[in-house]
């Protein structure tokens, strides 16, 4: 390369520069459960248009009117087609299913996975380990036609429930294969007031993100705390 090639180099793109997704319509899927509710809740404080999901359009409808904030609620069915950002909050034990039998309606929807696959015993919470690697490795391969990331997992459902709690003061760590759909993730936690999306590498990376909310319980357990997650250096 000659001098002149690198002085007309265009400069590196900056890893904060991150698009406006305000006018973007984010659904959850499982938005009745404590930690869809909550994101449901502090995405719609921001502003954002929020419609969650059930598979009980009823019981969808009775937790939106009870967040309020212009939330609305349908089935499960009728947010995915409906928004442009579908985030999947559904408990660890109908995730499969719950993806498969909405393949149509998520398809060319960007899908943003937060659940973690836990078990419990005497001894605590231990993390699960998906034949397909990781619950987002498993919602890439039951959704082809989606865009598949994973974020939002180490957040207390406490916190984001807390209507007196104006700041949760914590990163999100973003993992997807395309730049522009983690960025994309990235912008939506960071409309949260103190969150930040941090990008944390590709979805084959996703399991030991998932995994570390076991550890996390184990910490909230014994300080009686709601921790959550700061990456320093970054």
């Amino acid at each position: 390369m000659t001098s002149t090639d690198s002085a007309q180099k265009a400069p590196a793109k900056d890893p904060w520069d991150l698009p406006d997704v305000s006018g973007l319509v984010v659904g959850v899927l499982g938005g009745t459960g404590p930690q869809g509710k909550g994101l449901a809740q502090r995405f719609a404080r921001s502003g954002q248009k929020v419609i969650i999901g059930s598979r009980a359009a009823d019981r969808a409808r009775a937790a939106a009117e009870e967040i309020g904030h212009g939330v609305e609620g349908a089935d499960n069915a009728e947010t995915a087609r409906r928004s442009d950002v579908v985030i999947v909050a559904v408990p660890w034990e109908g995730h499969g299913k719950t993806l498969e039998s909405l393949r149509e309606e998520l398809a060319g929807k960007l899908v943003v996975d937060c659940v973690n696959p836990l078990g419990f015993d005497k001894k605590g919470a231990y993390a699960l380990t998906p034949e397909e690697g990781s619950a987002a490795e498993q919602a890439a391969a039951l959704l082809p036609g989606s865009r598949v990331t994973a974020a939002f997992h180490h957040l207390s459902a406490v916190l984001l429930q807390d209507p007196a709690i104006e700041r949760i003061d914590t990163d999100v760590m973003v993992l997807g294969e395309e730049r522009a759909d983690v960025e994309i993730v990235q912008a939506l936690a960071g409309r949260i007031p103190g969150m930040r999306g941090v990008f944390a590498g590709r979805l084959r990376n996703a399991h030991q993100v998932e995994s570390l909310v076991a550890n996390l319980i184990s910490v909230n357990r014994r300080y009686k705390a709601h921790a959550g997650l700061r990456l320093t250096d970054v």
